[in-house]
């Protein structure tokens, strides 16, 4: 597969319905979706993402996050629907991916950025998208080389944007605020970018992974987007940030090997904010 960037002609323009939410009047608060919603989708999209959850080119490893993760609910509140135009930004190994490909794959579009194909996450993505044609072989390529480089398509071209657990990094590297107006150029007005992140307490370090929810909605306001909804759906009261190597110390990562593994297994994968914002019209 090429992993050069592609080029994405222009859809035929579609006004994004919000999953339904209207945008809240100046200086209301943003709703805030309940942790135990439950998935709605009258077209069909959220039976699509449980059967790709029930895939068979997902491994029993990947599975085993769905529990953590809540990607049907999380997708469903984002406003996922199988016919967009999806960019999903540093998919990292491509867990997301896994479910978000199947789904698209018949009348969406999945664009994907990547890093380079010859080492680290860019070379196991690559991996990723080449071993199995049948369920990737419609995911587009976009490589980002950050901060110079990161064309993810033709501006106003993409219904949904999303990114999970990415922006503590990008805010360490000192580019989020160029990853953020990238993907506020690339996607059409009425647009929704989604984003999941390590919730930290307020002014916490950022070498511990973790980011202030205020911080992050500031910086995506800072772009230009608008907050209307926040969901609890991956929230973990039992996280207590506050362990010797930073988020990592918790589960998938176990940075601290055998030691205290139980405690931080029982614990789970990080408390997460689950943010919905607009691109204004």
């Amino acid at each position: 597969m090429n992993m050069r960037a592609i080029a994405l002609g222009l859809l035929t323009s579609t006004a994004l319905a919000c999953a339904g939410k209207q945008t809240p009047a100046p200086g209301s608060a943003p709703a805030s979706a309940p942790a135990s919603a439950s998935p709605s989708a009258g077209d069909g999209t959220a039976a699509k993402i449980t059967a790709a959850l029930a895939g068979g080119h997902r491994s029993e490893k990947n599975r085993g996050r769905d529990a953590h993760r809540h990607p049907l609910e999380t997708l469903t509140f984002f406003g996922l629907r199988d016919d967009m135009t999806v960019v999903e930004l540093w998919p990292g190994g491509g867990w997301y991916t896994e479910v978000l490909a199947p789904v698209l794959a018949e009348r969406g579009k999945l664009i994907a950025t990547s890093t380079d194909p010859g080492k680290g996450y860019g070379k196991t993505y690559k991996a990723l998208l080449e071993g199995n044609q049948e369920v990737f072989g419609k995911v587009q390529v976009a490589l980002v080389v950050p901060p110079a480089e990161l064309d993810m398509g033709p501006p106003a071209s993409a219904d949904l944007v999303v990114t999970f657990r990415n922006l503590h990094n990008w805010m360490s590297g000192k580019y989020a605020d160029k990853v953020l107006d990238a993907a506020f150029r690339v996607l059409k007005p009425g647009g929704i970018f989604g984003l999941e992140e390590h919730r930290g307490n307020p002014d916490q370090d950022l070498k511990s992974g973790y980011v202030p929810e205020a911080t992050a909605i500031q910086m995506a306001q800072a772009a230009g987007f608008k907050l209307i909804e926040k969901s609890e759906v991956n929230a973990n009261p039992k996280d207590t940030k506050d362990y010797p190597k930073g988020v990592w110390t918790l589960p998938p990562t176990l940075r601290e090997g055998e030691a205290d593994k139980d405690k931080y297994m029982a614990i789970g994968e990080s408390d997460r904010m689950t943010l919905k914002f607009v691109k204004p019209n």
